[in-house]
């Protein structure tokens, strides 16, 4: 009867203790086992905004919305501080600094290839190593080589640091649209101010003119008898404080000019050259719909922290990647002889093959710190993102609020002035009459001073506010219309898509 078992092969030694250490070494090689995120960009319609982003009607502040204002010279400089505003030359510095980053990045994905020669001229030692005729005699060796290598990055690790490197150029982009938004807006407010200051300065001459004309009547009812110089003196003296208070108004416009040239990047006296503001109330204010689902896309800085976000991401999928082995393939070829006679002969040939793999093994934990760092940017980066996004929420919602809020306001202040400036006709009149005393004068001045002034204080808040809501709502910027829109399939626009991308990608290793 036959034997039904097979003859086993019996391992050598040396097979086995091949076997044995492979076995060891694969079983005790690093791992990220237990190391994750949780965290997750949050989506716009997380946070509840429907009562306070209401639609009505609105549309998306253009690129051009300085324009609405009516005041050509606004805009003119807008675009002035655009073009030479150091801040905007910082961002684009450091776009430039992003791209040369992906350069970098993209070349380790291509092999490299090297060449180098090399002559040495030496004098052997005649009572050293060589004996002669070797020894005390001058040798002349030629050495050239061209070599290449290739890192084959099966696990993707240098692709995922490209990838990086692109997110982050992305974000820079972002940021310049970001410094573009906040020096228009901040050219508009600085200038709305210089129009607010223009304005008070127009009552504080309507005032001198009015208290000029309170002192001519004193002097009358005093040379008539019916005042004293005590009415006198304090009508000269009313006078002299709305003089102090004009003065006042023209030291803050042109410090307020000195703020406009600076903005524009240019020196001081460039501010001096700027002509009166001519500004209008600009377009009614209304919200745009489906508002918190753009503005993810509108607001420059959002964008700016979404690729923020999705260059974290990459970063953990590379760090993933260092615990796999790294696959290097090197070459060589050449020419190495003594003396130039020989030195391109066939016999003189070198050639060099050098493969190599990296397998980490033991490293007493510093992957998985590396690791667990990345994760926590990641982290970092997906909590800035949702900060900003609650924070830009908000800021639409209290532009608008106040907005409102001063509208309300304004009715209300006009009718007191309208009211005012009635008391203080009647109480002229009077005084001019000898029916009041110059007090009762005075105090319905001083209350219509304080009514028209409110006026315009609202007035100009209400611009201010307008211009900050058109900053808020991004200032005309459209990622879907440039290359900073990620792509549907964006591992950051879906934090379900982020976590599972930044938790499993070892599913392909």
């Amino acid at each position: 009867m036959k034997s039904l078992f097979l003859p086993v092969p019996v391992l050598s030694r040396q097979a086995t203790m091949t076997v044995v250490a492979a076995t060891l070494a694969l079983a005790g090689c690093a791992n990220y086992s237990g190391i994750k995120s949780d965290r997750q960009i949050a989506a716009p319609t997380q946070y509840e905004a429907s009562e306070s982003l209401a639609p009505s009607g609105g549309q998306w502040p253009a690129l051009d919305w300085p324009g609405q204002f009516g005041d050509p010279q606004l805009s003119a400089l807008i675009a002035e501080a655009l073009e030479g505003n150091p801040s905007i030359a910082q961002a684009q510095a450091r776009l430039a600094k992003a791209s040369s980053y992906i350069e970098s990045s993209r070349s380790a994905l291509f092999p490299k290839v090297s060449a180098s020669y090399s002559f040495d001229r030496e004098l052997y030692s005649a009572n050293a190593l060589f004996p002669p005729p070797y020894g005390g005699t001058w040798f002349s060796e030629h050495n050239a080589l061209a070599s290449a290598s290739w890192d084959l990055d099966l696990w993707g690790k240098n692709r995922e640091r490209l990838a990086q490197a692109v997110s982050q150029k992305k974000a820079a982009e972002a940021d310049v649209q970001q410094a573009r938004v906040t020096l228009s807006a901040s050219v508009a407010r600085t200038y709305n101010q210089l129009a607010q200051l223009y304005a008070l300065r127009d009552i504080a001459q309507r005032e001198i003119n009015n208290r000029e004309t309170i002192g001519e009547i004193t002097n009358g009812r005093v040379a008539a008898g019916l005042d004293t110089n005590v009415e006198r003196q304090t009508a000269n003296g009313n006078i002299a404080s709305s003089q102090a208070n004009r003065t006042d108004l023209d030291g803050q416009i042109t410090v307020v000019r000195y703020q406009l040239g600076a903005l524009l990047g240019k020196g001081p006296d460039r501010g001096l050259q700027i002509a009166r503001p001519a500004m209008n109330t600009g377009q009614a204010v209304a919200l745009p719909a489906n508002l918190p689902a753009d503005l993810v896309s509108r607001r420059p800085d959002i964008v700016a922290a979404r690729w923020q976000v999705e260059a974290a991401l990459h970063d953990v999928k590379e760090a993933k990647a260092e615990f796999f082995p790294d696959i290097n393939l090197a070459v060589g070829f050449g020419f190495d002889a003594f003396g130039w006679g020989k030195f391109l002969n066939f016999t003189s040939r070198q050639a060099q093959f050098n493969p190599a793999i990296h397998l980490p093994i033991f490293d007493a934990g510093a992957l998985r710190a590396q690791l667990k760092g990345r994760y926590a940017d990641f982290d970092l980066d997906v909590a800035n993102y949702n900060q900003l996004l609650i924070n830009a929420l908000s800021d639409v919602a209290t532009q608008i609020s106040s907005i409102r809020s001063v509208d309300r306001q304004a009715l209300d202040a006009q009718r007191a002035l309208d009211a005012a400036s009635r008391a203080y006709e009647l109480a002229v009149v009077r005084y001019k009459a000898g029916l009041s005393p110059q007090l009762q004068v005075l105090s319905a001045d001083q209350n219509r001073l304080a009514a028209e002034e409110t006026v315009t204080n609202l007035k100009m808040k209400r611009r201010d506010l307008q211009i900050g809501l058109i900053k808020a709502l991004g200032g005309g910027f459209d990622s879907a219309s440039t290359a900073l829109a990620l792509p549907a399939s964006s591992a950051a626009a879906s934090p379900t898509a982020a976590t599972a991308a930044a938790t499993t990608p070892s599913t392909a290793r």
